[in-house]
């Protein structure tokens, strides 16, 4: 019988439970993306043998760069705030020093633990740290209305530091073409850091505005069809994206901008949903695929020969670095005792991570060197899926009961004032 039939069948199936079984599933220690990966892995050569494929590293490029691309446009959708410093105290904080406090501690632990030269261990640091925005939707902000702390800075995080590790990226790269970096570290901070970054903060603000002023202005002379409306927001990600990488900007960066201002400009909640309920779906069509895909990609001798390492990247990310830099990064900030610990444990790594790695392999880092990289990013994400996936909807669930008598005891305490 023919694989490709077959290969349907088992996906169809698989959006069948999803989709009926939601109700159950959200109530479960269990994450969407851990289901998709137990499938992926059934589906490859050492289960049924189902997916045969084994794309090449342009394709996995492609295909994550599509799936961030449409989660940071969802992020910048959900973004409730006026953008000013106190609004976004918990995003300047996770971004301006637990990312690179991230980085530069798996850094340290690649160059001094696993013998990596500076280049390749920052590189490393630099892939690792984005947190996910596509397999962390459990605890990400659901609606615009969603006014809780811990959610908007994991989600506005998740939609940031996909592009703010960017510069990190070119940083491991350039010091693996040449060690001497006094001779590239001017223009590493110039083109790579200054100009790329505010080239994607302009690109953002301008593409959105010119797009929402001209589907204002022509729905006002004759409305267009409305099962084509929402296309208005594939169509911004897109034109963003290609501009802002046309004039050497951070494409992902300008895109989440772009979803921050459209969510402004439109000014209707409505319009607002229905572009956020459409990325939404998109995404998480496109994370079924992602997952199936890198559950077929596992293979037990290289993740086996890097396991140690792997082990030792992974454990002292999700249980040392990224919980004392969450700390760290939250000192002096009037807050619950919840929030730190929150923030130090969801940091969810997945589809950024394999765009990065990828991106990385295709601008020529050599075969044995690639090779390590990519089984610690890969086994990293398979662990963060497990360990997350697993921990997400309880600790959640734990932190919505303890949230929910804070305000009541705030709400006896109101009005025991009243009534005195």
């Amino acid at each position: 019988m023919d694989v490709y039939i077959l290969d349907l069948l088992v996906i169809g199936l698989l959006l069948l439970f999803v989709t009926l079984g939601s109700g159950w599933i959200v109530r479960l220690p269990l994450s969407y993306a851990l289901i998709y990966l137990i499938v992926g892995i059934i589906l490859s050569p050492y289960g049924f043998n189902l997916i045969q494929v084994r794309p090449e590293t342009n394709f996995l490029e492609r295909l994550t760069e599509i799936v961030v691309l449409i989660s940071l446009f969802s992020c910048g959708l959900k973004m409730n705030r006026a953008l000013t410093l106190h609004g976004w105290a918990s995003t300047i904080r996770l971004i301006g020093l637990l990312m690179p406090i991230c980085i530069f501690a798996i850094a340290w632990v690649g160059h001094y633990f696993l013998n990596m030269p500076w280049g390749i261990a920052i590189l490393l640091g630099a892939i690792l740290a984005p947190t996910d925005p596509v397999l962390a939707s459990e605890v990400q902000l659901s609606h615009p209305d969603d006014r809780d702390e811990v959610r908007f800075g994991l989600t506005s995080e998740g939609g940031l530091n996909d592009a703010l590790a960017f510069p990190f990226v070119y940083f491991g790269l350039h010091w693996i073409k040449d060690d001497r970096w006094q001779s590239w570290i001017l223009q590493w901070t110039v083109v790579d850091l200054i100009w790329a970054i505010a080239a994607g903060l302009a690109m953002g603000v301008l593409v959105a505005r010119a797009v929402v002023l001209i589907d204002k202005r022509l729905q006002r002379i004759r409305a267009v069809d409305s099962l084509m409306e929402d296309f208005v927001a594939l169509s911004i990600i897109l034109l963003t994206y290609s501009l802002t990488e046309l004039v050497n900007g951070y494409g992902f960066l300008a895109v989440f901008v772009a979803g921050v201002v459209a969510q402004r400009s439109y000014r209707n909640p409505e319009k607002q949903e229905s572009q956020i309920e459409f990325t939404e779906t998109l995404e998480k069509l496109l994370e079924v695929g992602t997952i199936l895909l890198l559950g077929s990609l596992l293979r037990w001798e290289p993740i086996l020969k890097y396991l140690p390492q792997s082990l030792l990247i992974a454990g002292l990310l999700f249980f040392v670095i990224r919980p004392i830099g969450a700390w760290i990064s939250t000192i002096g900030e009037h807050q619950n005792p919840m929030r730190p610990w929150l923030f130090g444990w969801f940091g969810i790594r997945g589809v950024g991570s394999i765009y990065y790695l990828t991106y990385a392999l295709g601008e020529g880092l050599r075969a044995e060197t690639g090779e390590q990289i990519a089984w610690i990013t890969f086994t990293t994400i398979v662990l963060s899926v497990i360990l997350h996936g697993i921990s997400s909807t309880p600790i959640m669930n734990w932190y919505e009961r303890q949230m929910e008598k804070r305000r009541e005891k705030v709400r006896q305490r109101q009005f025991g004032r009243v009534e005195r």
